[in-house]
This record gives C-alpha cells, sequence and structure tokens, in this order.
C-alpha cells in the first residue's frame, strides 16, 4: 500500500517498474545472432555483466580468438557495445547494448529460407541453454541454503485456452516478473532467473 501525503500540495509519487530495454529480431538481426556462441556470449554478457573476451573465453571453454571475433560480430549487429569505464590500457570491456531479446514467432515461417533457418538455430540453442540451466541447478541445489531450495520452481500446468487467452497469460506473466525488475536492494538477494514455456500439445 502506498503511503499517504501528509501535505495535499504535494503530489505522492509512484514508482513503476522500468520497462527493460528490448532488442526486437528482425530478419538480418536475426542473421547476425543466430549461432550458438553469439548467443552465449550474449547471454553471459547480460547474465554476469562486462567482461573482456579473454574472460569470456575462460568461462565458456573458449578460445578467446574465437570469441573475440564473435563479440565483434555482435557489437556489428548492434547486440553489444564498449565498456569504457571498466577497461585498463589496452584490455577491451564489452557490455551489452539492452536487456533481453524479443523473438518474433513469424521468423520461423518466412519466405526466406536462410532468415526460417537462423530462426531454428536460435531457438534451439535457447531450449538447450534453458536445459542446461535447469540441470545445473539439480546438480547444485544441495549446496544452497534450505530457503533457497524451497524459493525454486519447477512445475507445469496444462490449461484449455484459446490462442488469444494464452497470448494474454503470458503478457500478464512477463508483466508480473516485470514488476520485480527495480525493487530496492536488500540484504540476502541473489541472481535468479525465471524461465516461461508455453506451447500447445496435441492430446487427440
Amino acid at each position: 500500500m502506498p503511503e499517504k501525503n501528509s501535505d495535499p500540495k504535494q503530489p505522492v509519487e509512484s514508482h513503476a517498474p522500468a520497462e527493460p530495454k528490448l532488442r526486437k529480431l528482425d530478419a538480418h538481426s536475426l542473421r547476425g545472432l543466430a549461432h550458438p556462441l553469439r548467443i552465449r556470449l550474449l547471454g553471459d554478457l547480460r547474465l554476469h555483466g562486462p567482461a573482456t573476451a579473454s574472460q569470456l573465453a575462460e568461462r565458456l571453454g573458449e578460445s578467446s580468438g574465437a570469441t573475440s571475433y564473435h563479440l565483434r560480430q555482435l557489437a556489428a549487429y548492434g547486440f553489444v557495445e564498449d565498456a569504457p569505464e571498466h577497461g585498463k590500457g589496452r584490455e577491451r570491456w564489452w557490455r551489452p547494448a539492452q536487456d533481453g531479446t524479443q523473438f518474433d514467432e513469424a521468423l520461423m515461417y518466412d519466405t526466406d529460407p536462410a532468415t526460417r533457418g537462423a530462426a531454428e538455430v536460435f531457438m534451439a540453442e535457447i531450449v538447450k541453454i534453458h536445459e542446461q540451466e535447469l540441470s545445473s541447478w539439480l546438480g547444485e541445489a544441495h549446496t544452497w541454503p534450505l530457503e533457497w531450495r524451497r524459493s525454486s520452481e519447477l512445475s507445469d500446468f496444462s490449461l484449455q485456452l484459446t490462442p488469444e487467452q494464452s497470448h494474454e497469460l503470458v503478457l500478464k506473466v512477463h508483466d508480473l516478473i516485470n514488476s520485480y525488475r527495480d525493487l530496492p536492494p536488500s540484504e540476502g538477494t541473489e541472481t535468479v532467473r525465471f524461465h516461461t514455456h508455453a506451447f500447445p500439445v496435441r492430446t487427440k
């Protein structure tokens, strides 16, 4: 509940959560991103913050030459940019240019086979990353405090919905998650990953 303002002449301040800065993929930008290492480099920078090509290479088990090349490609397509405030000497630091990526399902049905192929690569890599993150959590859950284990979530639901209702529900879930984006810092916070999957299945 918002606090009441004792001075009627002064407006009550309201704080709306900041909308994340998203990059909506089109056919051109999708082809620039649809490479497994580029997707992982971008995801790592968004999760862990600015880093050098060497640091990313060590974390992802790649050569620094490969990470350096693909970071430059990501920069050419506007997905990453220099982080000069972190640089020391000739060290080049990178940061994500946006908070997230928005995928348009229409790209899966594009008339250009190259665009459809890039869309398939992109979606397959996202599924693989989700699987790996869930497997990693299951493997290390015992190392986390009990309150965090109780606060994790692995559930699935089956609902009878129209396409419009499913889309509406997805947007409501996104809005709810984003409403927690700018909470004030507090003791005990950790980075929490939320995966949302919604798709129809044939039952007959």
